[in-house]
Parts: structure tokens; C-alpha cells; sequence
């Protein structure tokens, strides 16, 4: 499946200089542009057939980007009119999707962008807006003839993302849709791959399918690091994974519970399950929003999980607290000490703090969460992609997965807090201090 412009670089330096020598200034910058002729492996051409959606299932670095810009510039010069771009969020589409885009043209050819709402406008009045994942309701209205969605897996509502954008692919005579995602197991994917929301045509790849395109150093990273595991096989192998044997959690229970809207909370939690260290390959930081309905039922409202310093995870907490307007932060404090509570109350003075320390293991502490989902007391509201990758694999036997499950471990402290009649096992195993309050918003 090689590309012509692999095939060339492969060759001895003599040959291969020798072959660019025989083109023209011009010939070798067309190159540079030739999609189908030069650059695309078979596997990125838009497949021949009869298909509504064309969904490129592959791993990271695969190239899903490239493709899904080049798909779209294959169209614009066939005459199709109206497109649709999707993203999991705002940031993606301008800074990933659109910006591919525009790469791919030469300065003379390339179209107009508009911001604030996204819009690619190109000189024959070809017109491609831009949404997201996180807001469905843009799509009511428009309507395409092509649409590229990218990372649909991903998306916090992908599930009404998808089916709002359905509504729109009515204009030309055969509309057509293209998904560029990495894979995982929620309802939506399964059913697209089933063949339940049109007649599709499925291209698998891997990451090592790229080799010839991705840094030495990349690979042997993530090669080394990810391979033969449940994450390098979703990840890297592009593979839709079942549930793990004496898992906790099921997909299958997550995503029968979930819901698009969150009902008012009685009361809302901030729960933080701080990392040993920082930096790049440091664990996350888990920050988990959680609330309690008047019904007692629970919702995973927010993840706010990130990789950084304990200023930059205490200040996403607290601002958190605030737009969610949470009754206190809940800080899992076993490695970290009294220094936790310190480094978020040194920002916010008046915080209520709740300290928790556990002395048995996370599987534990995770088991009368896990009944809850089952009894359909706990609804995420939206889809938490990594969360609940964790969440899938934590067994009986303690945490299948690679690091450690920081988001899943904040999620546990959140409920345990949430649902205090039902995690008398937690509490025996765990030192619970007291919240200090100092008045002043939160002060409750």
C-alpha cells in the first residue's frame, strides 16, 4: 500500500536522485500536491462503490487527517458545493481540520477562511462550515451535499452530533459522509460498523501503516511503550475492543444510562486525584464534576483532567467549583499530604476542602461505585472518551491499563462522597478529615 512518494524515497539516493533530476521545477511542485498520483497510499483513496459513509478506522498517526482534508479537496474540484466539518471541539476544527485544509492547496489556489462561525470559502463559491461535538444544535438548519467528521469517538455528544448532522445530508443526488476516527467501543461506532446508520465502507489501518511519514522516535515510543497493550491495540492497532474479563464496568452499562441533558443538581462536587509528578509523562491529574439530583440519582457532569503542575491543576479545580457552583473540592491526599489542600487553598482561601486517604486498593474502593452504575443510579451526561477507557478497565484483579487511573480514581471519590450509604466499605478503609471553613463563597 505504499505511496509513489514512499516508493521513491525507499529507492538508493543515486536512483532516487537521479529520477527527480528528469523533472522540471514545475513537474516536482506538482508533485507536491498530487494526491492520488504521488502522495496517497490505496488505503486513503476514496473507495469506488456505492456508499453513504466512508469510515477510515485507524489508529494514531495513521494519516486520518490528510485524508479527510484531501477527500474534501477531491470533491470541491468534482463540483460538490456544500460541506459540512465537524470536530470534537472548536479548537480541533480550526486548528486541526482547517488548517490541514489549507495546507494541501498551493498559495494560488488556496480558499478563504472566516472565523466566528468557522466558514472555507473557495473561489468558485464552494462553501464548507465548521462544527462541533460539544454544541449539536448548530446543525439545525444547513444542509450538505458531503460532510468530514473527524474523531466522531470522541465527541461529548456524539451520539446527537451524528444524528442532527443526518437531518442536513440532503442537497445533491448521492450525499456522502467521511469519518476519520481513531476507534472506541460506544454505541455509535459499533452501529456505523454494523452498517445501522447507512451503507458504509470500513478502511482499517494501523499506525505502522505510516511508518515512512512519522518521526523514528515517535514509533519506538509508543512501540515500546503501548505495544501488545489493551490501549496500544485501541490506539495504535485501531482495534473496537470488547469488555475485559471481571471489568467493573461495561461499556454497554455506561452507555444505556447516559444522557444528553443534566437534570438540576441538589448538590455538586469538584473531586481531584492529584499525580505524583508533573510534566509530559507524568500521570493526569483526574478532576472529575459530579453532582446529586433530587431523585438521588448521580451525574458525571465534567472532566477536566490534565497533565501539569499542582498550581495549574488546583486554579482548573477552583474555577471548576465556580462554574459548576460545587459545595467543595474533594482531594484525595495519599502522596501529597497536607501540602494538597495547601497549594488549592493558598488560591482560594475560603475553600471548603474535603480530604480523603484510602489504605486498600483502588479496585476496592471502585466496587460499590460500579453497582451503582449497574442499578442505573449514576448517568454521565455527554461521553468522557478517557474516563471511561479507565473505567472499562478496571477488573476485580486491580487496573488492567497503562499509568494509573487518576481519572477514574477522582470519579470514585466523587460518589463515595455523593452516596455516602453506599460505600460503608470505602469508609472503613479510609481517613476522611473534615472540611475547614472560612466563610466567603463555598462557605456552606
Amino acid at each position: 500500500m505504499q505511496s509513489v512518494a514512499e516508493r521513491l524515497a525507499n529507492l538508493p539516493k543515486s536512483e532516487r536522485e537521479e529520477a527527480i533530476s528528469q523533472l522540471s521545477d514545475a513537474e516536482a511542485e506538482a508533485l507536491l500536491f498530487d494526491w492520488r498520483g504521488f502522495l496517497a497510499r490505496s488505503d486513503q483513496v476514496a473507495p469506488e462503490g456505492d456508499w453513504d459513509i466512508w469510515l477510515a478506522l485507524a489508529g494514531r498517526g495513521w494519516g486520518k487527517t490528510e485524508t479527510g482534508a484531501q477527500w474534501v479537496k477531491e470533491l470541491q474540484a468534482q463540483g460538490v458545493m456544500n460541506f459540512a466539518l465537524v470536530a470534537e471541539t472548536q479548537k480541533d476544527l480550526d486548528e486541526v481540520m482547517v488548517a490541514r485544509l489549507l495546507a494541501i492547496y498551493p498559495d494560488a489556489e488556496r480558499p478563504h477562511v472566516k472565523y466566528k462561525p468557522t466558514r472555507v470559502i473557495w473561489p468558485n463559491g464552494a462553501t464548507a462550515l465548521g462544527y462541533n461535538g460539544t454544541q449539536p444544535n448548530q446543525l439545525r438548519g444547513p444542509e450538505f451535499e458531503a460532510a468530514w467528521v473527524d474523531e466522531l469517538a470522541k465527541y461529548k455528544y456524539a451520539r446527537e452530533t451524528w444524528d442532527m448532522l443526518q437531518f442536513c445530508m440532503r442537497r445533491g443526488t448521492h450525499p456522502r459522509q467521511l469519518i476519520t476516527t481513531t476507534p472506541r467501543p460506544i454505541e455509535l461506532v459499533k452501529a456505523i460498523v454494523a452498517g445501522e446508520e447507512g451503507k458504509v465502507h470500513i478502511t482499517r489501518g494501523s499506525t505502522m501503516d505510516n511508518v515512512a511519514n512519522l518521526a523514528s522516535r515517535f514509533l519506538k515510543r509508543v512501540q515500546d511503550r503501548y505495544a501488545g497493550t489493551r490501549l496500544g491495540r485501541q490506539e495504535l492497532n485501531a482495534e473496537i475492543l470488547g469488555d475485559l474479563p471481571g471489568a467493573l464496568w461495561r461499556q454497554s452499562i455506561i452507555d444505556t444510562y447516559r444522557l444528553r441533558d443534566a437534570p438540576k443538581m441538589k448538590r455538586t462536587l469538584v473531586s481531584v486525584d492529584p499525580a505524583v509528578t508533573a510534566g509530559e509523562e507524568a500521570d493526569e491529574h483526574g478532576i472529575i464534576v459530579a453532582g446529586m439530583c433530587e431523585e438521588k440519582h448521580g451525574h458525571v457532569l465534567h472532566d477536566g483532567s490534565l497533565r501539569g503542575s499542582p498550581t495549574e491543576w488546583a486554579q482548573e479545580a477552583i474555577a471548576l467549583a465556580k462554574r459548576h457552583d460545587a459545595e467543595g473540592v474533594v482531594v484525595e491526599v495519599n502522596q501529597g499530604g497536607d501540602m494538597v489542600a495547601h497549594v488549592l487553598r493558598t488560591i482560594a482561601p475560603n475553600l471548603n476542602v474535603i480530604e480523603v486517604r484510602a489504605s486498600k486498593g483502588k479496585h476496592v474502593r471502585a466496587e460499590p461505585i460500579a453497582s451503582l452504575y449497574e442499578q442505573g443510579r449514576v448517568h454521565h451526561i455527554g461521553n468522557y472518551p478517557e474516563l471511561e477507557g479507565q473505567m472499562t478497565q478496571m477488573t476485580t484483579e486491580g487496573f488492567q491499563g497503562g499509568g494509573s487511573p487518576d481519572r477514574l480514581d477522582a470519579l470514585v471519590w466523587a460518589m463515595s462522597e455523593l452516596f455516602p450509604d453506599m460505600i460503608e466499605p470505602i469508609r472503613q478503609n479510609t481517613v476522611r478529615r473534615p472540611p475547614r471553613v472560612a466563610g466567603g463563597w463555598m462557605g456552606r
